[in-house]
């Protein structure tokens, strides 16, 4: 548990532990507002013990060139570090995933898919590929002709190939989560509220896809309808890239219709889902669980459902700016933060 006031360093502590096992940050796209002012690097320097074997990650955080690893001294390229250390982080940005954007959803469901089965990223990473390279080539013919017609086919089947396993992926997921989710929404509220998600599909037959067939066969052939409109406007219309996650509490969409304090719950209740869907899985273990600030907006009775559904947890990093919304279980374990330092 760690406590300070705002502006003190508690999340960057915890975004620091977040890094090592996604290489990204929760707060920010880049990596150079990682760096501290005037400086050209940042390291991260963690003694990770998993499977009964202690490891030294460290990354090399650049602002410019490429940045590096090592584990137990030696180089390693900086995804290897994914794989001896693994976190699911909770903070208040959260809060995107059910009233943002379908990109933030997106973003969740994708990289929860990758700690899942890493070698996932290989297919996400052919399909940005090939998506890109067919976004070029619409974008560049349109307005004139319109691309070769032998060129854009071929990019369609490079992009159903990853497309189809990655929509396939995404709903297997969605599956196995849906009841983690509702499940842990119910401990967390302590309200008796139908928590549901599915799967909208870019390739949806009201986007012009067939109700039938393989995964593979409904999206060549919501291409294929797509096609003129997707050369007068020159990019992608239909994908996963399309995808959107919907969310509904009580029948209703929770994007326009949940309160504050629902959101709240129902994006913790998408982390601890996940979290639950991750242990005992992982070659690194049961993932790190990380709540920033979590009980900001939490009533007392919320707060300690939490620290007691976290307590069964391996081990479990909590920020709090105000020590008051501690619950009573939790104080013992308090480690404080001041200017960026622990306090004895």
């Amino acid at each position: 548990m760690l406590a300070g006031t705002n502006g003190q360093g508690k999340t960057n502590l915890v975004e620091a532990v977040g890094y090592l096992s996604t290489l990204g940050s929760h707060r920010v796209t880049g990596d150079a507002a990682l760096i501290r002012a005037g400086e050209e690097s940042a390291i991260i320097r963690a003694t990770v013990v998993a499977g009964g074997r202690e490891s030294l990650a460290e990354v090399q955080v650049n602002r410019a060139g490429p940045n590096r690893a090592q584990l137990n001294r030696k180089p390693v390229r900086p995804r290897e570090i994914t794989r001896t250390v693994s976190s699911v982080l909770f903070a208040p940005e959260d809060l995107a995933i059910v009233r943002g954007e379908p990109s933030a959803r997106r973003r969740f469901l994708d990289e929860l898919l990758v700690a899942r089965s890493p070698r996932l990223t290989g297919v996400l990473g052919d399909y940005d590929k090939a998506l890109r390279q067919r976004n070029g080539l619409l974008k560049a013919s349109r307005g004139r002709f319109g691309p070769d017609p032998a060129s854009l086919d071929a990019w369609d089947e490079r992009l159903v190939a990853a497309g189809a396993e990655w929509l396939d992926a995404r709903d297997a997921l969605v599956a196995d989560l849906a009841p983690l989710v509702a499940e842990q929404y119910r401990l967390v509220a302590g309200a008796d509220q139908q928590v549901g998600m599915h799967t909208v599909r870019g390739i949806d037959p009201e986007e012009g896809g067939p109700a039938d067939g393989t995964t593979a066969e409904r999206f060549l052939a919501a291409l294929q309808t797509a096609r003129q409109r997707e050369v007068e406007r020159g990019v992608t219309l239909v994908g996963p890239h399309r995808d959107d996650l919907l969310l509904t509490v009580n029948g209703l969409p929770a994007r326009g219709y949940a309160s504050h304090g629902e959101s709240w719950s129902l994006a913790l209740a998408l982390r601890l889902g996940a979290v639950e869907l991750l242990r005992g899985t992982l070659p690194s273990g049961d993932p790190i669980v990380i709540l920033d600030d979590v009980f900001a907006e939490l009533d007392e009775a919320r707060r300690t459902r939490l620290a007691t559904q976290v307590g069964r947890y391996e081990q479990v990093l909590i920020t709090a700016a105000v020590e008051g919304d501690i619950p009573g279980p939790l104080h013992r374990h308090v480690t404080r933060i001041q200017a960026g330092t622990v306090l004895p």
